[in-house]
């Protein structure tokens, strides 16, 4: 009897079996699923975002000093609180740091008596313009251990004032940093005419006087001022723009179109400029349609260059 159950038990279990197996073959005869080559549906993975581009070149120092007015760099000695450690005059006695009297060109440790930190001890060599500008920047990273407090100074424009005010403290100013040779930007370049005589040679031969006729001629005057320290018209005060930062007056409101340019205006910037300036930075405010004599635009140009206190070498002069 035993024997008996087992067998019914396992003839059961076989024909669930063969009865599962026809089930399946069956059912797949009926459907039969159809796989898409390609999902209905495709994920994809979000793209990275594109890393950001550098910022803008800052303008070379000796660009910067080429037009920067000692008297705003006294003014700034105050704002920025200098003053409140230091003294400029002649033979002044130091305060919480040392008198800054011909600190220009003079070593690191210029102070006689002066407890310097070891620090600022251990710079070897001068003050030059450049070792200035870095310790201005930021003097904890420029002489680590420094016992000088303040954080620096940012603005690179505002740093340039105060080392041109430094360096017109002394009985023999140190000469300013010569100006790298001017060259144009791919903008200045495609916007230039072709054809035209080499900007080199034109401001070689170029008459400032005539320069300053022409901004009368051309109707210049009627948006611009030129005198150091006029005020803006329609367009911004000219004094000092040659090798100036392209928005050079400060409180003036420029384009979008012009803010976005970096670097100076060099010589070959202005040429490109004043072909036409609409295709310069198009977008600009400049209403004005451009000078098509190239020699017209030589002469304004070395007009405008004498609007400064250093002007820049024209070529071949």
């Amino acid at each position: 009897m035993q024997a008996m159950g087992v067998t019914k038990v396992s003839a059961a279990v076989l024909v669930a079996g063969i009865a599962y197996m026809l089930a399946t073959v069956v059912s797949d005869g009926l459907v039969s699923p159809h796989y898409l080559a390609t999902p209905a549906i495709k994920y994809e993975a979000a793209a990275a975002p594109a890393p950001a581009g550098g910022a803008p070149a800052e303008v070379p120092l000796a660009v910067l000093l080429a037009s920067a007015d000692p008297a705003k760099g006294a003014a700034d000695t105050k704002s920025a609180g200098c003053v409140a450690c230091h003294t400029f005059t002649e033979g002044g006695k130091a305060g919480l740091g040392p008198n800054l009297y011909n600190v220009v060109g003079g070593p690191h440790a210029h102070m006689e008596g002066f407890a310097y930190s070891a620090a600022l001890k251990a710079k070897s060599g001068p003050w030059t313009y450049d070792e200035l500008n870095e310790w201005l920047t930021k003097p904890a990273a420029y002489a680590p251990g420094t016992k000088m407090t303040y954080a620096g100074l940012p603005d690179p424009k505002k740093r340039a004032e105060i080392i041109s005010y430094l360096r017109s403290l002394s009985p023999s100013p140190l000469p300013l940093p010569p100006v790298p040779a001017a060259s144009a930007t791919p903008a200045a370049a495609s916007a230039a005419p072709a054809g035209e005589p080499p900007l080199d040679t034109l401001l070689a031969s170029a008459d400032p006087a005539k320069g300053a006729a022409d901004t009368k001629k051309l109707g210049c005057v009627a948006c611009h001022t030129f005198t150091e320290g006029g005020k803006a018209g329609l367009g911004p005060n000219l004094y000092g723009v040659v090798n100036g930062p392209h928005a050079h007056m400060e409180g003036y409101s420029y384009s979008a179109a012009l803010k976005a340019k970096t670097g100076p205006w060099t010589f070959a910037e202005l040429n490109a400029w004043l072909t036409k300036p609409s295709a310069y930075a198009p977008g600009t405010k400049m209403t004005f349609a451009g000078i098509k004599d190239p020699e017209q635009r030589a002469e304004v140009i070395a007009y405008l260059n004498t609007l400064s206190a250093n002007p820049a070498p024209l070529p071949g002069k």
